[in-house]
């Protein structure tokens, strides 16, 4: 009896259906049709080697199966995974094989960045002398994963994630295949194609759960959700995911938008992020991007991550989320940031200046033989508690690092600073 795990027998539904024409590929026309690169090579008969970089369920697999098809190259598919040199090396070998036999090969490395440099580095004279054709797939940023070498000999297609109209593509492709109804309606499709998230394969092995039910009664919601397990979001911690999630988030904290800040914040921790670094994160950003402009936002980061650490998740995630909004929120100024740097800047330039001597103690007799303090005027002794002092290096010309914007706390902080400019200004024509 055949049954569903029957191993010799079942073939998932994601391979039955598989495209056999690059015409039949949904999702990736920028690279087919026309003008794209994969139309380019299809219409000369000339194929080069390929980077195949996009999430997975785009069609990478598929897509370069069906280029060792129509360019009549024998395919040898191998996983990074599984494999290691020894298996390259037969590979290589066959190959060479085929090659003097006047026939070539096109290698398939599926998750190609989980090769270590050395086993990148193996297949640069097989590329260049022609013996394969190689295409790598990864998920993985080829800029951070690949090395420079093995990059300068291929060609990098970005492939994107499958939109809800390419979901549906396949979803009326298997209900033909299966020749059956699912028990959707409009509003479970939806439900359907945001569970896949972008996962063409994902959403076939959903349709393949559901085809074991009667078309009647129509799913509910609620019904649907126990049937399947929503897909996981595409997020490591470790990797591109991680950066471009924080980027997100600090960016929509930057152009003061709190939805969206809130949106990249949650999408961070549904995907298993530490709220403790996006805490950290946020107390990095209240001064760099906030500042003076509003110094209730370093109060505001580092209490809500005193928060969480005596709360602990989920409650203390709250915590973060109103500092998110506060931020967000916030007058916005780089002015301290831009302070610091130029500060750090000459700091590096003139390392080796002394103080001059007028603000250094002179607690012994040979510092105030030296003239150490000499002339120091306290500023508390002053009319305006504002002396006027040169505090820089005799050697150095008075520097300004420090510029606020008129806008929020630091408009009320370029007056004063403005204010001793002017006092500095008229203690100076007085001398």
């Amino acid at each position: 009896m055949t049954t569903l795990f029957s191993q010799n027998s079942y073939e998932p539904l994601a391979s039955r259906l598989r495209p056999q024409s690059l015409n039949e590929i949904v999702g990736q026309e920028h690279l087919t049709e026309g003008k794209g690169p994969l139309g380019v090579m299809r219409k000369s008969g000339q194929l080069s080697s390929l980077i195949l970089w996009g999430p997975p369920g785009c069609g990478k697999t598929t897509l370069a199966r069906l280029l060792a098809k129509t360019s009549d190259l024998e395919f040898e598919p191998i996983s990074a995974i599984e494999s290691g040199v020894a298996d390259l090396k037969k590979v290589f070998e066959r190959a060479q094989e085929r090659k003097k036999m006047g026939r070539g090969t096109l290698l398939f490395v599926d998750e190609i960045h989980r090769f270590n440099r050395t086993q990148q580095d193996s297949f640069l004279p097989h590329v260049e002398n022609g013996t394969v054709i190689l295409i790598g797939a990864t998920t993985e940023n080829p800029s951070f994963e690949l090395n420079s070498a093995l990059l300068s000999r291929t060609q990098v297609l970005v492939l994107r994630r499958l939109e809800s109209s390419h979901l549906e593509i396949l979803y009326q492709r298997a209900q033909s295949y299966l020749e059956k109804e699912l028990p959707l309606d409009v509003a479970g499709r939806a439900l359907l194609y945001a569970m896949a998230d972008g996962d063409g394969r994902a959403l076939y092995n959903m349709i393949e759960v559901l085809s074991q039910l009667p078309s009647r009664p129509i799913l509910s919601v609620e019904d649907l959700t126990q049937v399947l397990s929503r897909r996981a979001p595409l997020y490591d911690k470790n990797k591109e995911g991680h950066y471009n999630l924080i980027s997100a988030l600090h960016k929509s904290l930057r152009g003061s938008d709190p939805d969206a800040a809130l949106y990249w914040f949650a999408r961070m921790l549904e995907g298993g992020e530490d709220p403790l670094y996006i805490a950290r994160r946020l107390i990095r950003f209240a001064s760099e991007d906030v500042g003076l402009s509003d110094p209730q936002a370093l109060i505001q980061t580092i209490a809500a991550t005193e928060a969480y650490e005596r709360l602990g998740s989920p409650e203390g995630e709250l915590s973060i989320a109103q500092a998110v909004l506060y931020l967000a929120t916030a007058p916005k100024s780089n002015a301290v940031y831009k302070a610091y740097n130029r500060a750090r800047k000459s700091a590096k330039e003139t390392g080796s200046f002394m103080p001059p001597k007028i603000i250094l103690n002179a607690p012994t007799k040979l510092m105030r033989g030296e003239g150490y303090g000499e002339g120091y005027i306290y500023d508390h002794d002053t009319k305006e508690s504002f002396s006027g002092q040169n505090y820089f290096p005799d050697e150095m010309k008075r520097q300004e690092f420090y510029s606020p914007p008129q806008r929020g706390f630091e408009r009320e902080i370029k007056k004063r600073l403005d204010y001793w400019a002017r006092l500095r200004s008229s203690l100076s024509t007085k001398i």
